[in-house]
């Protein structure tokens, strides 16, 4: 039996993120799966809690915890590369689910099924759209945190990411925007 999967996934924290920009503070893939876990548990929390939702929040928890997956294989293909026209676009999917589906390989069949529908999610599910708005809200904090630095390279990003929150329908992204994000701009101090 083979377990390579796990020792590939832990290689995710060698896998820069934003890597055509500098950064003051540089982010790995592992770090920012541990935030998109966090707010993806947020926004399905809200979903359900505060606005009568269904959804499952352990099934979009997961999706978020392997949502970047086959990126220790592909590395992060940054954002203009990865959408600069439909054939790239389609070609890297193409390649990102050609390396899930090689990392799911490494899984003896007894359990590869368990990991197989996180890794390769049902993307028009409930749980994969709120994963997909959290990933989003990540890039921002990301952007947030390096203007807040006095790193303008992070500028257009940060524009564009916020344009593209604004324009998602969703009553939990709404109601993070407003309600949480507001404190990741905060120090320690005002925390306390």
């Amino acid at each position: 039996m083979k377990y390579d999967f796990f020792a590939y996934i832990n290689r995710l924290k060698y896998i820069k993120r934003w890597s055509l920009m500098r950064s003051n503070y540089e982010e790995n893939v592992l770090e920012h799966t541990s935030q998109v876990v966090i707010v993806t548990h947020a926004l399905a929390t809200i979903k359900n809690k505060l606005f009568g939702g269904n959804v499952d929040v352990l099934k979009a928890v997961l999706y978020a915890e392997y949502h970047e997956t086959g990126e220790v294989i592909t590395g992060d293909m940054p954002t203009p590369i990865k959408y600069f026209n439909a054939q790239i676009n389609s070609a890297y999917k193409d390649i990102e689910r050609g390396a899930c589906v090689k990392l799911l390989n490494s899984l003896p069949n007894e359990i590869k099924g368990e990991y197989e529908q996180y890794v390769i999610p049902n993307e028009e599910s409930e749980e994969y759209k709120i994963m997909k708005c959290a990933d989003t809200i990540c890039a921002y904090i990301k952007c947030e945190e390096e203007l807040k630095l006095g790193n303008t390279e992070f500028k257009k990003a940060q524009e564009s990411i916020y344009n593209k929150l604004l324009k998602i329908d969703r009553e939990e992204v709404k109601y993070f925007i407003k309600e949480v994000l507001p404190v990741y701009s905060l120090t320690l101090d005002e925390l306390e």
